[in-house]
């Protein structure tokens, strides 16, 4: 999408990334219930020393819109990733820039983080029930269930495994 660049977040973004990655979680309903997840959204540093945290940036008026963090297996934040794999966790949208291809160009510059540094495969995992227009941009971009990914940190948190094969042809 034009008007957008990604680049990695520098420690000025933080207060922001973390103020919108909260704001995305609590719109979408994801932090009802929730024992100190807001808490793990919002501490950007943490996230930041154990994998890339990448922004997106609306060009004219250098606003954050959204984040993403993006890991490597054996790392603090990765869930799904095993050897050759990456993965990518967090991903957040503004609410006030949802609709504007934010969430794509974030899960694409994963995908190619991933296709840069010769990775196989990139996971992630998305809540059960997650709102349709995210299941459908991971369908977008290849991504199939793996059910055997499947997890639950709590209960009554359902998560399911998604995976990209790198080598497609």
């Amino acid at each position: 999408m034009t008007g957008l660049r990604v680049r990695p977040a520098e420690a000025s973004d933080f207060p922001a990334v973390a103020r919108l990655t909260v704001a995305a979680y609590e719109a979408d309903g994801q932090l009802k219930g929730e024992h100190g997840y807001g808490d793990v959204l919002a501490d950007v540093s943490t996230r930041a020393d154990s994998g890339e945290v990448l922004v997106a940036v609306d060009e004219a008026t250098g606003a954050v819109l959204g984040s993403v963090t993006f890991v490597l297996p054996g790392t603090r934040f990765a869930e799904l990733a095993g050897p050759g794999e990456a993965e990518f966790r967090m991903l957040a949208v503004d609410p006030a820039a949802q609709g504007r291809g934010v969430g794509a160009v974030l899960a694409q510059a994963c995908v190619d983080r991933a296709t840069e540094l010769g990775c196989t495969a990139v996971l992630i995992c998305v809540r059960a029930g997650m709102a349709a227009p995210a299941h459908r941009l991971y369908e977008r971009l290849g991504f199939v269930r793996v059910p055997g990914k499947d997890w639950s940190p709590l209960p009554g948190v359902d998560l399911l495994g998604l995976r990209l094969d790198l080598r497609r042809s």
